[in-house]
Parts: structure tokens; C-alpha cells; sequence
């Protein structure tokens, strides 16, 4: 199933706490993307939150694998989970077209 993550952070955290983390949270990016299991990730144009894009077998496994982040572990993001189904329309528009 494909899993849309949006990152949220945490209110009253500063920039100062998240670079301890900054090492450790892009080697376990490398790695949920070497597994497969993150498939996309990307900034927003707007601000710098995090969008990943998640390859799970439901929301919960995402969630599972979004807490092993150091900077979730740390208490500085978390994020909003969004399972994806395929989009219907053009099917409905064409079921029965010749």
C-alpha cells in the first residue's frame, strides 16, 4: 500500500535540537530507501517539512517504521499518515467504451 507521511514539528522545538540527529536520521533514510520501503522523499516548496512517500503493507506498519527516525525518537517531528488507494475516475469514465 502507498503511504503518504507528512512531516509536523513538534511546537517549541529549535533548530539548534534537531543537528545532534541530522547524521543518524539521513543513515536511516539511506537505508529505509535502500530497503524499499521509502520510496520518495522531498521538501515542500513552502516551508522545509519533510513529504515522504512509503511503500507498507497498511498505516500502522508506516507508523512503525516512521518511529525508527532518530528525529522522531527524539521527540522533534512526527507525522501525519495518509494511506493512498489508486484513483477510480478514469475507469468509471471509460468502463463500457468501445
Amino acid at each position: 500500500m502507498k503511504i503518504l507521511a507528512l512531516e509536523k514539528e513538534v511546537p517549541g522545538t529549535t533548530a539548534a535540537a534537531f543537528t545532534p540527529h541530522l547524521r543518524a536520521e539521513a543513515a536511516r533514510v539511506w537505508e529505509l530507501q535502500q530497503s524499499g520501503v521509502l520510496r520518495e522523499i522531498h521538501f515542500r516548496q513552502d516551508r522545509s517539512d519533510a513529504v515522504l512517500i512509503l511503500e507498507c503493507a497498511d498505516a500502522g506498519e508506516a507508523q512503525r517504521v516512521l518511529a525508527t527516525l532518530p528525529l522522531v525518537q527524539a521527540g522533534l517531528i512526527a507525522f501525519e499518515v495518509i494511506p493512498l488507494k489508486p484513483y477510480p475516475g478514469l475507469a468509471r469514465l471509460f468502463s463500457g467504451a468501445s
